[in-house]
């Protein structure tokens, strides 16, 4: 009997451990229907923010009149709606995905971290929507809030295969465009890429009000650059083979990660973004409790 999409991604154990688990907005998000996250849209409520001066028009019933009692002026209550947010998934499914020194490649890697996020997301009453990318923006699905949309997603997930790509800056320009509404941008990539151009885009996402979440998604090996003897290394966008003695590299290539790692953070940290480095050796339930227990910490700091 063939594996079908949802018995490949949506495995019942790791569901069960994250379903648990929250997504919150840091800030304002735009939702159609009542959730648990702030609005940019007032008055849907009961949650006091603020008071300004009434001018005509102005509702009566929302005059607070002991403030009227006190100053004798008129000043109108506003207050902040709770609301659900979209989350948009942007999935990096080039061919430099494909990789994998273990049992699973950072593709497949990440459609089970993906797949677990989205049923997390919907189990919490909120919507979730998926952008495949590659050398272009080559699927699209809006966000859904129903059950439903797990299926598609995982069925999307399950026929991605991975094709070479140009850059992934510039297909976050054309997927901030497509967005209608404020609320999360997750990007699921190893970041293989032109570090101009991706902060190009990813700031181009923020200043279309979006919270940005990136999860650079790194095979074990290519952390720790720890093989032996001559070994061949084959390009899988297009490069061309080359042979090589990783130990007397391996010192250069580190630190040219750590410097690309450290860019792409502090990238982040400019536009007040989420960013997550994951090994794939970590199971993908603990890498998103990690996370999330971090961010509300964070939460709790701000």
């Amino acid at each position: 009997m063939s594996e079908s999409p949802q018995s490949a991604y949506l495995d019942p154990k790791v569901i069960e451990r994250v379903k648990r688990l929250e997504l919150i907005a840091r800030g304002a998000v735009e939702g159609a229907r009542m959730g648990m996250h702030k609005s940019t849209l007032h008055g849907l409520s009961t949650e006091f923010t603020h008071h300004r001066p009434y001018v005509q028009g102005d509702a009566i019933r929302h005059i607070d009149w002991k403030v009227y009692s006190r100053t004798d002026r008129y000043y109108i209550k506003q207050f902040e709606a709770e609301t659900n947010y979209d989350a948009h998934f942007l999935f990096d499914a080039s061919s430099s995905m494909h990789y994998g020194s273990g049992d699973i490649t950072k593709l497949e890697y990440a459609k089970h971290l993906a797949a677990a996020m989205a049923c997390m997301i919907v189990n919490q009453g909120d919507s979730v929507g998926l952008g495949i990318f590659d050398g272009e923006l080559r699927d699209f699905m809006p966000p859904k809030g129903s059950m439903s949309v797990l299926g598609n997603i995982s069925e999307k997930l399950y026929n991605t295969e991975g094709r070479p790509r140009t850059n992934v800056g510039g297909i976050m320009e054309e997927f901030a465009a497509r967005i209608r509404r404020r609320g999360f941008v997750i990007l699921f990539s190893d970041l293989f890429d032109h570090e101009a151009e991706f902060i190009q885009g990813l700031s181009r996402l923020h200043f279309a009000g979006q919270h940005i979440i990136v999860f650079q998604i790194v095979d074990h090996e290519e952390l720790s650059f720890n093989f032996d003897g001559i070994v061949k290394f084959e390009g899988l966008e297009g490069e061309d083979m080359i042979k090589v003695h990783p130990e007397k590299v391996r010192l250069d290539y580190i630190q040219e990660l750590e410097k690309m790692i450290k860019t792409y953070k502090s990238s982040c940290e400019a536009i007040n973004a989420d960013y997550f480095l994951i090994d794939t050796m970590r199971p993908v339930e603990d890498v998103l409790t990690e996370y999330l227990t971090a961010r509300k910490r964070m939460n709790w700091i701000r």
